[in-house]
């Protein structure tokens, strides 16, 4: 059973809030390559740095959540973008970062690499490339 958003992420943030981890299987392809839409599984925790690189849990928009990647951090501005997007960013304030990503695991239970993508962030111009041999050579 899949809970709307807006009933489902505001209890994530509370028990991410309180200290507890929080699993569960995002859906949507905006992470391709690194996590796969309804197939892989995160583990999010309390947000206490944040870097360049991270993925992290956040509301963009009154009640409208992405789990995407951190892309800048100015003061208190934030810029995230997902992997598997080609273009456009999404900002928010550091305190509208609800919770970060400290595992990602595959259905059988295999942890993938928690990258913080650095090569990744900088192919936007060849992204569309990648994206598409992945789409047809490994999934």
């Amino acid at each position: 059973m899949q809970l709307p958003n807006e009933i489902f992420i505001p209890e994530v943030a509370r028990l991410v809030s309180e200290g507890k981890q929080v699993v569960f299987t995002p859906t949507g392809q905006s992470m391709r390559p690194y996590i796969e839409g309804g197939v892989d599984s995160v583990t999010l925790v309390k947000p206490e740095a944040l870097a360049v690189g991270d993925i992290v849990l956040a509301e963009i928009q009154p009640q409208h959540y992405v789990l995407h990647r951190i892309y800048g951090l100015q003061g208190e501005q934030v810029t995230l973008m997902g992997d598997g997007n080609l273009q456009g960013c999404e900002h928010c304030h550091s305190k509208d970062v609800l919770a970060k990503v400290s595992c990602i695991r595959s259905p059988k239970g295999r942890r993938k690499p928690l990258t913080k993508a650095w090569l990744w962030r900088h192919m936007l111009h060849s992204r569309r490339l990648w994206l598409k041999v992945y789409r047809h050579v490994w999934i």
